[in-house]
């Protein structure tokens, strides 16, 4: 039996730690370069089951960033505008498909995502290394790579950057099996295909999905099958924008991607990208100014001694008038829910990020409050039926 040992578990204190398959069968994956410790392999192999479906239900390469089980974003290959680009600094760059699904996953919390776990769908290429290279990152697990692609990742993190190739065609047990404090827990793993059929069943007023918010309200069900629960996840143009992971209110959940669904739209705000930073600024510090610059906090930024240490001149405020009118604009986004709305409120909030299609399981006792409140929005919702918690 191959069992591949571990620095330490969760935490430096638990030693001992490893990792084998209980059948006496060879890993699935092996590690090309690098170490990886316990939660590396954690975000790995949720993080690739995730973009395998991604790609199955779409038919298009997928990428994921991973940060403590849980994905940061994710996204298939997409045609990216040249705003998306530049706040996503791959404006200089000739991105491959799979490098543009990459660029999209990191750029949707590109605060949460630093030091992420990447997962690719397909075979790593020159370009998506290149995206990578420039990133501070953990590790990656892909089917595979190209010579070129691991020769630019072998040098990441001084040659310590971890490198995993899994076996695509790998089908884990039926049955799977993991203890909690010395109690072995068993159950089916989650099988549930999510299509289109999922989304059909539509009780609002307004039962008009097209194709392209079908595609993203999947993204957002795949998604959220490896997302911690609770969770709710904000869906435009193939990628996710906020992601809400584990949080014991379904609200919270709601506010927490919405939330990070206005920071991504108001990155795009002219003023946002006009900000005159200095050129040896960092992009974590360039992340951090920005998420300051727009939110409530905004004065911080601007006091003498700091805006110095960071722009060439002193910005303008950004004036909550002009963020809430830029919000405005935010529109035709897809949200999905990993269960039942159980009450309106979060269709009210959904809708002040631009929320026009919804996909949950249905099945509250209030349902009829959450389609009213979709109707009085004009958004069309799915019901699956399907609840998607993840633990």
């Amino acid at each position: 039996m191959q069992k591949l040992s571990l620095k330490y578990g969760c935490n430096p204190n638990q030693s001992s730690a490893q990792v084998y398959m209980k059948q006496n069968q060879e890993l699935p994956f092996t590690v090309l370069n690098g170490t990886p410790g316990y939660i590396n392999l954690l975000d790995a192999l949720n993080a690739f089951q995730l973009v395998r479906e991604l790609q199955a239900a779409t038919g298009k390469p997928a990428a994921t960033s991973f940060k403590h089980v849980s994905p940061a974003g994710a996204a298939i290959a997409t045609d990216m505008s040249d705003t998306l680009k530049k706040i996503y600094y791959v404006d200089d760059l000739v991105l491959s498909p799979l490098a543009s699904a990459y660029a999209c996953a990191r750029g949707a919390d590109r605060m949460s995502s630093y030091g992420d776990f990447v997962a690719l769908s397909a075979c790593c290429d020159e370009s998506t290394a290149r995206v990578l290279q420039r990133e501070v990152s953990d590790g990656i697990i892909a089917p595979a790579y190209t010579p070129e692609a691991l020769d630019i990742l072998k040098k990441k993190k001084k040659g310590k950057y971890c490198i995993l190739q899994i076996d695509p065609l790998y089908t884990p047990q039926v049955i799977e099996q993991k203890d909690v404090f010395g109690i072995t827990f068993e159950q089916e793993r989650n099988q549930v295909k999510l299509t289109a059929s999922v989304l059909q069943n539509r009780p609002t007023q307004n039962k008009e999905i097209p194709l392209t918010a079908q595609q993203d309200l999947l993204i957002a069900l795949i998604t959220l099958k490896y997302t911690q629960s609770n969770s709710v996840c904000y869906v435009k143009d193939g990628m996710t924008i906020g992601v809400g992971a584990g949080q014991q209110s379904r609200i919270h959940c709601t506010r927490l991607a919405g939330n990070k669904a206005d920071i991504w739209w108001l990155r795009q705000h002219p003023m946002v990208m006009a900000l005159p930073f200095r050129e040896d600024i960092k992009r974590a510090d360039r992340d951090n100014a920005i998420d300051i610059y727009i939110s409530p906090d905004q004065e911080d930024l601007l006091v003498d001694g700091i805006w110095q240490a960071l722009f060439t001149q002193r910005p303008p405020v950004l004036e909550q008038a002009d963020k809430k009118a830029w919000l405005m604009k935010l529109q035709g986004v897809s949200l999905g829910s990993d269960a039942f709305f159980p009450f309106g409120d979060n269709v009210e909030r959904a809708y002040r990020s631009g929320v026009a299609y919804i996909a949950q399981a249905g099945g509250s006792i209030r349902d009829d409050h959450v389609i009213a409140t979709c109707d009085k929005y004009g958004i069309a919702m799915a019901c699956t039926g399907i609840r998607l918690f993840h633990h």
